[in-house]
């Protein structure tokens, strides 16, 4: 078998074949975080319960008050809160038998500037 020669083309116009790449791309660590964020946020459940942390009036809610307006059971609302906290949008903390839970606001504004830059 014979090696055919690589045609090599040069552009006429040098700036338009090379876009410009931006300035501060994402880092791999920083764009793995950030998909971590926004795939936690990709099931109707998960973004009813962060909607629900974010209005609980003392900042926090346990658990057993997130299982009637979500109509899944207390494993499966554990779960979805497991994924959110995995994620850093939210935080549990155990009081006895349940644990209560609150919103990582900081964590959800980092989501947020990324779509903004």
């Amino acid at each position: 078998m014979v090696a055919k020669p690589v045609v090599v083309l040069e552009p006429a116009d040098a700036d338009a074949c090379y876009p410009s790449v931006p300035a501060a791309p994402l880092e791999v660590r920083e764009a793995e975080l950030l998909a971590k964020g926004f795939a936690a946020l990709g099931d109707p459940v998960r973004l009813r319960l962060l909607s629900m942390l974010a209005a609980a009036p003392a900042g926090e809610i346990c658990v057993c008050e997130l299982v009637g307006p979500v109509g899944r059971s207390q494993g499966t609302v554990s779960h979805h809160l497991k994924i959110l906290s995995e994620a850093g949008l939210a935080r549990g903390e155990r009081r006895g038998k349940w644990v209560w839970y609150s919103l990582d606001r900081a964590r959800l504004a980092e989501l947020r500037e990324a779509m903004d830059a």
